[in-house]
């Protein structure tokens, strides 16, 4: 195909039909009328342009300078300078249903992303299994002729197919569409010390954090240079490249000199912080100018209340953020610039948060967010926050900023990240920017628009048809409306007219201007919060047309109007896939009552060296239980050192290991506190057993236990862990065996010295029950015996 269209072209169907070659048949190659025509390879339509869709993880409306935050942005001020800021722009309230609603062009329901990957259910819009009828954009696009690449975050593959046996249909060069994949697969990641991905082969970063790595700048780097090549060698075809770097999600770690920049310029605090966003804003005109600053909610605390001894810390919170946010502008305009040769004709979506800022910190925020998703933020007490203060942002810690903090970053408007019943929750600044498709330099659009407009935007700019069928499969049509219509005419009528949100049973609907809204559930309580009945739930109604920031509820002067709005989105929320609604909390982190499959099954897991980067969900879940983990080894002459298994890192988790010859555990609490016990000997040489037996107190979750260590069924050790991690370890950090990747659960050893210096010829994890054993040594014959049943 070449990029002049011909009747046969069928863009519709795709791949795109070959047509048959024509023309006469001949003995010999040298024949006069041997004639075929040239082969072309598959180009879009000559039209067509570049597309750089930049997206970035939890920055709320008012963060970046560039829409009246004290984070200062320049380069999205640049790029906006030279195209438009739709002030107007929605996503779902959370990461993975933004992403894969923006993939698709399609409600985050209708492709089963109701909610984050973690907590898929069985129900049809929360299985975070992509349907088929529903192709994303980077695979229609790859199909037309573009070239394709992601960088950065990927949060929409299903957890029980995040392993190294896949499958890979929902990751970014499986199914995804796209031919090149440098990033990480999960919520969130390490910035100085990712877990990292190129296509669907696990990755160590190419330097260390002394050695100045950082993601958000790797990232940057592997992008610049992919779209150079891409541009070198084939000039002729336009690239579809998805820029989403882990930035500005927790953990928030930016280099010290982006802190220091921001030394004592939240002294204010949050209020102050919110009063001052505002009138950048109105001055900006990003917000109306009757636009009210909607008050602060009771559920939140006034900076004035917060305890003195504490502000000092919450100060160096937001300094950390805003050092974040500023440092991912740095690395997006490295980007920017990198495509000046090619920058006029390249639709650039500048996306800023994929959701409001996260509220998910705690009130006084966070130095390991993971205490908090454990229900263990009590462990982290202010004067154990302020002995912190000099590391926040750093290597060591894996910090969140407080709730006040995340309420002032969505000014002028109510709420946070997943309450996507309010604009604080959905509502997230973006830039346009297409010289050559958009004539009005640093103009304003505030048409309504959501995130799934975009992919029905880059094909109408590309002159290609939504396909109708895609590898065989019917296709169903875009949800979404293209925005195209607004690019050159300020002025026109939106069409983009109705619109639902919901988001942890928050939900909210959107229809001609006015908006009704009910908050559910509120988000940095993780768990053990009491949900009011649906029926119970307290609905506001606003009138946009008026009312810019959902400031003046008129829900009892109009409550004819409100029902007929609940009634709305009760149509849309069946058209859709949003019911049943589901506010279970432990419920849905258990695979068994969500209703979603498990990787791994049974009691007991099998394991061999050499294998590793194994996620959460790839392994026998150890939490709340008895377990035990036995081992074979081959110890050298001159004995073992390193790790046998190692699960979590830094920030918790649990090493067995050898140190000095002889056996140790480590129980990692958050990095916080750790609890180490060691045999009395060394490990025999030659081939020998290495048994950890932990022995659960039970009662609740997160309790302690006895630790026993065993060699060849003999007791060589014995030791107590106070307290363990009810349910999470970490959200980036893996499994391995014979090394341990990432950071380290204990600094007994580093991620370069972690490699087992013998043979670990198995290792095998049993729980409860299956655990016990008396002779506390796992005969050979019953291993092989296990280990078949299991195939």
């Amino acid at each position: 195909m070449g990029t002049t269209e011909s009747p046969e072209v069928r863009r519709d169907i795709l791949p795109i039909p070959d047509v048959a070659p024509s023309g006469l048949t001949t003995y010999d190659a040298k024949d006069p009328d041997t004639s075929y025509p040239p082969i072309k390879d598959v180009r879009p339509p000559a039209t067509a342009p570049n597309v750089l869709v930049i997206l970035l993880d939890d920055v709320g409306f008012g963060a970046s300078s560039a829409f009246g935050g004290p984070c200062a942005t320049p380069n999205f001020e640049k790029l906006a300078a030279g195209g438009v800021k739709y002030n107007r722009f929605h996503t779902t309230a959370l990461c993975a249903p933004t992403r894969q609603a923006l993939l698709t062009g399609r409600n985050h329901h209708s492709v089963s992303m109701g909610n984050i990957t973690e907590t898929a259910t069985a129900a049809p819009g929360y299985t975070s299994v992509l349907p088929n009828t529903k192709a994303p954009l980077p695979l229609t696009l790859k199909l037309n002729g573009y070239s394709t690449a992601q960088f950065g975050k990927c949060h929409e593959v299903p957890v029980w197919q995040t392993s190294q046996v896949g499958p890979f249909t929902a990751w970014p060069t499986g199914g995804g569409g796209f031919e090149y994949f440098y990033g990480f697969i999960g919520g969130e990641n390490n910035q100085w010390d990712p877990a990292l991905y190129e296509g669907t082969t696990p990755i160590e970063p190419p330097k260390t954090p002394a050695e100045g790595y950082h993601l958000t700048e790797d990232l940057t780097d592997k992008a610049i240079v992919w779209a150079r090549q891409q541009k070198a060698l084939a000039p002729d075809k336009p690239f579809f490249m998805y820029y989403a770097p882990g930035a500005c999600h927790a953990p928030h770690q930016v280099p010290q000199e982006w802190i220091d920049k921001y030394r004592g310029k939240f002294a204010h605090g949050w209020d102050r912080q919110r009063e001052i966003t505002f009138e950048r804003q109105k001055e900006l005109g990003v917000i109306g100018p009757d636009a009210v600053l909607t008050p602060r909610d009771p559920e939140m605390t006034a900076w004035d209340d917060m305890d003195p001894a504490l502000k000092p810390v919450l100060e160096r919170e937001m300094e950390v953020y805003a050092a974040f946010l500023e440092h991912t502008d740095h690395h997006i305009g490295r980007l920017i610039d990198s495509l000046g040769p090619v920058l006029d004709d390249t639709l650039v979506f500048c996306i800023i948060g994929d959701n409001g800022a996260s509220a998910e910190g705690t009130e006084q925020g966070a130095f390991n967010e993971m205490a908090n998703f454990n229900g263990m933020a009590a462990i982290e007490t202010p004067e154990f926050m302020t002995s912190k203060i000099d590391e926040f942002g750093g290597e060591h810690s894996y910090g969140h900023y407080a709730v006040g903090w995340a309420w002032a970053m969505d000014t002028p408007y109510q709420w946070t990240k997943q309450v996507a019943s309010h604009w604080g929750g959905t509502r997230n600044g973006t830039i346009v920017h297409w010289p050559k498709g958009i004539k009005e330099k640093g103009g304003h659009r505030n048409q309504f628009s959501h995130v799934i407009d975009i992919a029905p935007t880059v094909l109408e700019a590309a002159n290609i048809p939504a396909p109708t069928l895609v590898n065989g499969v019917l296709q169903s049509p875009y949800e979404g409306t293209s925005m195209l219509y607004s690019f050159n005419d300020p002025e026109a009528a939106e069409r983009h007219t109705t619109q639902y949100f919901e988001m942890f049973c928050n939900r909210g609907i959107y229809h001609k201007g006015w908006s009704a809204v009910t908050k559910h559930r509120t988000p940095w309580a993780m768990s053990g919060q009491a949900m009011p009945a649906f029926d119970d739930d307290v609905w506001e109604l606003y009138d946009g047309n008026s009312d810019w920031t959902q400031a003046n509820d008129l829900a009892k002067e109009h409550p004819q109007k409100l029902h007929e709005l609940q009634r709305l989105w009760l149509i849309e929320a069946v058209k859709y896939n949003v019911l049943p609604l589901d506010d279970r909390q432990i419920e849905r982190i258990n695979p068994d009552t969500a209703g979603r499959p498990s990787l791994i099954k049974g009691n007991s897991q099998m394991l061999y060296e050499g294998m590793g980067r194994l996620s959460e969900n790839s392994v026998v879940n150890i939490k709340n239980k008895s377990f035990a983990v036995t081992s074979e080894v081959d110890v050298p002459a001159d004995g073992a050192e390193g790790v046998i298994i190692a699960q979590g890192g830094r920030f918790g988790g649990w090493s067995l290991y050898a140190k000095d010859g002889r056996a140790r555990f480590c129980y990692n609490v958050l990095g916080i506190t750790s609890f180490t016990i060691e045999a009395d000997n060394a490990i025999p040489l030659g081939t020998a057993q290495v048994r950890m037996e932990f022995g659960y107190d039970g009662g609740g979750v997160g309790k302690g236990g006895d630790v026993t260590l065993y060699y060849d069924g003999t007791e060589v050790g014995r030791g107590r862990v106070e307290q363990t991690q009810g349910f999470i370890f970490s959200a980036d950090e893996t499994t391995d065996v014979g090394y341990e990747s990432g950071t380290t659960v204990t600094s007994d050893y580093t991620a370069h010295t972690s490699r087992f210096t013998g043979k670990v010829n198995w290792v095998r994890i049993d729980l409860g029950d299956d655990a016990v054993d008396a002779d506390h040594y796992l005969d050979p014959h019953e291993r092989f015996r296990i280990a078949i049943a299991r195939q």
